[in-house]
C-alpha cells in the first residue's frame, strides 16, 4: 500500500468511526454484548487437506473472485443492506477473512426508498494496473457503475455511472483493453418472460467511458427455441485460443445453473458445450437428505499451478426449497476435459467436503466463516465490525459505542421502506443458531420497544424484547408475515431495573425464544414456525439478519 493509499484508508476510517459513534441523544437502549453460536445441518469431520462447503456460510450470493499473485479476492452482493459490497480476502481459497465493505459511506449510493432485495447486485470484482475494479449494478438507483481502489480493504471511490441498459456486468481484460459483458434486453422483441441476451461492449478503463459498438452474443440461452431464462452473471475467459464465455440459466430457484460456450473471436459466433449445464443440481431426488440447490452464478479463478475453480452461489434448505440464511457461497474444482469446462457432472451432488486447492493454508478468521463457529462481540472497539449491517443508506447516526456497549436511540419504524430503521444486525449463517444480547432499556410510553430483531424483508420480520404495552413494561414477541402491521404472537410483564438477556434459539423452520431477569430464565414462545423468514414465503434474494434494533410505535 502506497503513503498516499494509506493516508486515504486512514481518513476514510476516521470518518466512518466518527460518522457512527455521533453522539445519540433521545432515550436510548445499551446492548452489552452480542453472542452467536452456530451449527450445520449436515455433519462430518475434516480429513487433512479438505475443506468445507460452503466457503462463505449464510448470506453472501453472486459470488466473484479475483487473483492478484498469491492473494484472492471476492465480493459478493448486499442489496439494499449497508455498508454494503462485502470484499474478502484468501490465500487458501477456503480460509476466508472479511477485510472491508466497498459502499461503505453514505454518499456513494443512495437507497433511500428501496425495499431490502433491490440496490446492489451481482457484483464483479478484476484488477488491472495496480486498481482493483469494482463493476455492479444499483437496481432502481441509477442503474450500472464502477469503482475503484488501489487497496481492495478501501476506501473504494465514488460511483462512475456507465450508459448501458440491463444487469451483471464483468469486465474482461485483454492486454491493455478492457471489455463489460452484462445481461440485457435482446435485439428483438421479447418471444417469453426471462427473455434476455448477453452482450458485449468494449470500455475505457482510462476515461471511465464505454466506447464502440455493443454486440450481441447470446440471445435467450443455450438454445431458445427452449426458452431459457434469465441468462445472467456472463464472465469471459480465454484459454488455449478460445473464448469462454460462463453464464447462469434458469433463474435463481431450484433450476438455477451455469452454462458455457466458446468462440474463436471475443465477439463471437459462440457455441455452446453439448454437455451443458456444468453446473447444476436440478435433476436430483428431491426428497435426498441434506440437499444443496440452486447453484450456478458461477465465476472461475486459476491457481499458480496452472489448476482452475469455480466460486458459485447455492443454497441449504431445510425444506421444500425453504431456507433463512439466503445463498450461500461454494468452491469445486474446475475439470478441462476436450476443450470444454466442467464444475460437476450432471447428477453429481455438491460435496459438503472436498480435496482442498494445493495451496498454503492460511491462517483462520475471527470470526470463521465457514463450518460450525460461534463469537462474541463486546462492542469495546472504536467501531462497529464490518459484519454489522443496517438496511438502507444512513442520512443521520442512530447509535454509538460507549464503555463497552452499543447504545442504540429509536429511528424510523422497521418496514417502514421510506426510513432507515435504528437496526445493526449479523447474518444468520447457520440453520441451527443461537442468538442473544444483554441490553438495558426503560420504556417510557406505549409501543416503545427494544431488543432483537430478526429480519428477512421490509415486510417478514419478528422483534423480540422490551416494551410497553397498556402502560405495563412487558417482553413481548411480534411477527410480520408479508404485511405491514405487527402480530403479538406473546408478552409477559417483567421489570426491568437491571440488565435483561434475549435469546433467539433457531433450528430450521422453528424458532424459540428465552429472556432472563434477575437471574432466571424464562420461555415466551417455543415452537414459532418461522418459515416466513424463508426467502420462499418472504420472497426477494437476501437471509436472514439478526440483530439489536430500537423503534417507536
Amino acid at each position: 500500500m502506497t503513503a498516499a493509499t494509506a493516508l486515504r484508508s486512514l481518513t476514510a476510517s476516521m470518518m466512518f468511526a466518527a460518522f457512527w459513534t455521533a453522539p445519540v441523544q433521545a432515550m436510548s437502549a445499551r446492548f452489552e454484548e452480542f453472542r452467536y453460536q452456530g451449527r450445520s445441518q449436515e455433519q462430518g469431520a475434516l480429513a487433512p487437506g479438505e475443506y468445507r462447503n460452503p466457503v462463505l456460510s449464510g448470506y453472501y450470493p453472486d459470488p466473484s473472485i479475483t487473483r492478484v499473485g498469491d492473494d484472492y479476492y471476492l465480493v459478493t452482493s448486499s442489496f439494499t443492506h449497508f455498508p454494503g459490497l462485502p470484499v474478502f480476502h484468501s490465500r487458501d481459497l477456503v480460509t476466508w477473512k472479511q477485510i472491508g465493505n466497498a459502499i461503505d459511506r453514505p454518499d456513494q449510493l443512495d437507497f433511500t426508498g428501496l425495499p431490502v432485495s433491490q440496490g446492489v447486485f451481482a457484483p464483479d470484482i478484476s484488477y488491472h494496473d495496480g486498481l482493483f475494479y469494482i463493476v455492479n449494478t444499483c437496481v432502481r438507483c441509477k442503474d450500472n457503475f464502477f469503482i475503484t481502489a488501489s487497496d481492495p480493504a478501501g476506501p473504494w471511490s465514488d460511483p462512475v455511472w456507465l450508459p448501458f441498459e440491463g444487469i451483471d456486468p464483468s469486465i474482461y481484460w485483454e492486454d491493455d483493453k478492457a471489455y463489460i459483458v452484462n445481461n440485457r434486453d435482446p435485439d428483438e422483441p421479447k418471444r417469453y418472460d426471462g427473455h434476455r441476451a448477453i452482450w458485449i461492449q468494449e470500455f475505457d478503463w482510462r476515461s471511465g467511458k464505454m466506447v464502440g459498438e455493443s454486440t450481441q452474443l447470446v440471445n435467450g440461452g443455450i438454445d431458445i427455441r427452449t426458452k431459457p431464462i434469465w441468462i445472467e452473471g456472463p464472465h469471459i475467459i480465454k484459454k488455449d485460443g478460445f473464448y469462454y464465455l460462463i453464464a447462469a440459466e434458469g433463474g435463481t430457484g431450484d433450476k438455477h445453473s451455469e452454462v458455457v460456450l466458446r468462440s474463436e473471436k471475443l465477439r463471437g459466433p459462440y457455441v455452446p458445450f453439448e454437455g451443458n449445464p456444468i453446473l447444476s443440481q436440478r435433476t436430483l431426488d428431491p426428497k435426498r437428505p441434506n440437499p444443496v440447490t440452486s447453484a450456478g452464478h458461477a465465476k472461475f479463478v486459476q491457481t499458480p499451478d496452472g489448476n482452475w475453480w469455480a466460486t458459485f452461489l447455492a443454497t441449504r434448505p431445510y425444506g421444500d426449497d425453504l431456507y433463512n440464511i439466503g445463498r450461500e457461497t461454494f468452491l469445486l474444482p474446475v475439470t478441462w476435459r476436450d476443450g470444454w469446462p466442467q464444475i460437476l457432472p450432471d447428477g453429481e451432488r455438491i460435496p459438503f467436503i472436498g480435496k482442498r486447492p494445493a495451496l498454503p493454508a492460511d491462517r483462520p478468521g475471527n470470526p470463521p466463516l465457514s463450518g460450525d463457529f460461534g463469537y462474541v462481540d463486546s462492542f469495546d472497539g472504536p467501531s462497529l465490525a464490518p459484519q454489522w449491517i443496517g438496511v438502507r443508506t444512513p442520512k443521520a447516526p442512530f447509535h454509538r459505542l460507549e464503555q463497552g456497549a452499543l447504545v442504540m436511540k429509536s429511528a424510523a419504524a422497521m418496514g417502514d421502506q421510506q426510513g432507515v430503521p435504528a437496526f445493526w444486525g449479523r447474518r444468520q449463517q447457520h440453520h441451527v443458531a443461537t442468538v442473544s444480547t444483554t441490553m438495558r432499556f426503560t420504556p417510557a410510553r406505549d409501543g416503545e420497544r427494544a431488543g432483537l430483531a430478526a429480519m428477512q424483508s421490509d415486510q417478514s420480520f419478528l422483534f423480540f424484547g422490551l416494551t410497553r404495552i397498556g402502560g405495563r413494561t412487558m417482553i413481548a414477541l411480534t411477527t410480520r408475515s408479508r404485511a405491514d402491521t405487527d402480530t403479538l404472537v406473546a408478552s409477559a410483564p417483567v421489570t426491568t431495573q437491571g440488565p435483561v438477556t434475549l435469546t433467539i434459539r433457531a433450528d430450521g423452520g422453528t424458532m424459540a425464544f428465552d429472556y432472563a431477569v434477575g437471574g432466571k430464565t424464562r420461555t415466551l414462545k417455543a415452537g414459532l414456525d418461522a418459515r416466513f423468514l424463508s426467502t420462499r414465503q418472504a420472497g426477494g434474494f437476501t437471509g436472514t439478519v439478526i440483530g439489536p434494533y430500537v423503534g417507536n410505535p
